[in-house]
């Protein structure tokens, strides 16, 4: 079977044109499914309003070190419900110290954290879903 390239760019450009994430051609024996992800382009649609302050406040604050989470998952600021949190703003940790707990798949993960500083914020809420490489805390 010889696939039509220009049916695949064409439904290609629909999926732009019209802000598609998926779109499918079926035509007597052929079908053709065409998908993206659009996450990494247009971010800004699938953020919360509360999320997007954190947003714009990372980009503001380049002088600082950031600490990112190393996998998916749900943050916990502290190691249970009502209990002291890790960190606080305006506190001095080591390299090492346990920053936070992102939990996936059953598993309670800890982030430590890669450098000493002073926190300057912490970028996430209890509970919250963490992605992958997305900053959690800064440090001066």
């Amino acid at each position: 079977m010889k696939i039509n390239k220009s049916i695949i760019k064409e439904l290609n450009d629909y999926l732009d044109e019209f802000n598609l994430t998926e779109i499918e051609y079926t035509e007597k024996d052929v079908k053709v499914k065409v998908s993206k992800s659009r996450i990494s382009k247009n971010i800004e649609t699938v953020i919360p309003d509360k999320e997007k302050n954190i947003i714009k406040k990372e980009v503001s604050i380049n002088d600082s070190k950031r600490i990112t989470s190393p996998i998916i998952g749900t943050a916990y600021l502290a190691p249970e419900p009502g209990g002291k949190k890790f960190i606080e703003v305006g506190q001095k940790i080591k390299k090492g110290d346990t920053v936070m707990i992102v939990e996936a798949m059953k598993t309670m993960n800890h982030v430590p954290s890669p450098l000493d500083g002073v926190v300057k914020e912490v970028s996430v809420e209890d509970g919250q879903p963490v992605e992958f490489g997305q900053t959690i805390a800064f440090l001066n």
